[in-house]
């Protein structure tokens, strides 16, 4: 049972977020909000919900481990598996964004949780709210660099003409959905770790992180199968910054997150932070501003050692 309610639990969260992002972009037209900073801001926020909605349940039905761990994992498989898949279906192009703007603040939020974590074991109100100012910061700063003619895809123009019924329509059956997805996600991945023997750190690192991350591998590989280079690093390394600045940021200024599993701090972490540095020397070596195919299966087979080394850690 605890499969169906991992599987049932992801299908609602996909649901919910669509209609979230859907009832958030019409209601940003509303509000007469230019289509570049919905882009940017609204959707990116409203993409984020499902992995907010699990770590926030887990966080207050006292199992931490996955709170941390479903961002944690969560940025390791964009990383490994989403973008080492769409290397493999077609090299990704890498612009100069890239390493000015988008790796440093990736970096920068990755090592201050690991510093925030690593201090006293828990991420603090206070520190939480540090890591969301500074997604804030950061999406100003964005917004402000980035040309006024950019083309943001993901908004859809026919959202602008939505009535006000559909918007609340759309925003009860989104937050239901991510409710009860979330509920099911957290409660399955307990008794899936309970039945397996492992820690529900494993879980949330694992198998809660690649269900997460099951549409962002689709859209990107659909992205590299178009041609449209573009958008698979991008929009990966803007989710990895969203989930460490909004999903734990605004979890941890609700509720304390403490550390409650070594494996936390002794290795997933780690593993992140080194998914994380060797993007540049990957997008550098031997041909610059291109993740080729053998780069992506390089990222893939790191990836699937990770995911070894985190079960057999438990036997």
């Amino acid at each position: 049972m605890s499969l169906v309610f991992i599987i049932l639990g992801l299908i609602l969260l996909v649901i919910g977020g669509e209609f979230l992002v859907r009832a958030s972009v019409a209601l940003s037209f509303k509000l007469n909000i230019s289509k570049m900073v919905i882009g940017m801001t609204v959707v990116s926020f409203a993409t984020s919900a499902p992995e907010l909605l699990v770590s926030l349940n887990a966080a207050l039905t006292g199992s931490p481990a996955i709170a941390i761990n479903n961002v944690i994992g969560s940025n390791i498989a964009n990383i490994g598996l989403v973008l080492g898949i769409t290397a493999l279906v077609s090299a990704i192009a890498v612009d100069q964004s890239f390493y000015k703007l988008n790796w440093p603040v990736m970096m920068l939020f990755s090592i201050a949780l690991f510093y925030f974590l690593g201090n006293d074991n828990q991420l603090t109100a206070i520190e939480g709210g540090a890591l969301f100012v500074g997604l804030v910061i950061f999406l100003i700063i964005l917004i402000k660099t980035a040309k006024k003619d950019v083309i943001v895809e993901e908004v859809d123009d026919i959202l602008a003409v939505v009535s006000n019924f559909k918007i609340v329509l759309w925003l009860i059956i989104g937050a239901v959905a991510l409710y009860f997805g979330s509920v099911w996600l957290v409660d399955g991945a307990k008794e899936l770790a309970t039945a397996l023997g492992v820690s529900d750190a494993v879980i949330a690192a694992t198998v809660i992180a690649i269900g997460t991350s099951v549409p962002e591998l689709a859209a990107s590989v659909i992205a590299a199968v178009k041609k449209e280079k573009a958008l698979s690093l991008g929009n990966l390394i803007g989710s990895n910054i969203f989930n460490i600045g909004s999903v734990l940021g605004l979890t941890a200024i609700i509720k304390t997150i403490t550390v409650t599993d070594d494996s936390i701090l002794g290795r997933d972490i780690f593993w992140m932070l080194a998914f994380a540095a060797v993007l540049i020397p990957l997008i550098i070596i031997p041909k610059k501003f291109q993740i080729s195919r053998y780069k992506g299966l390089l990222l893939v087979t790191a990836y699937a050692v990770f995911i070894v080394m985190a079960f057999q850690s438990q036997m």
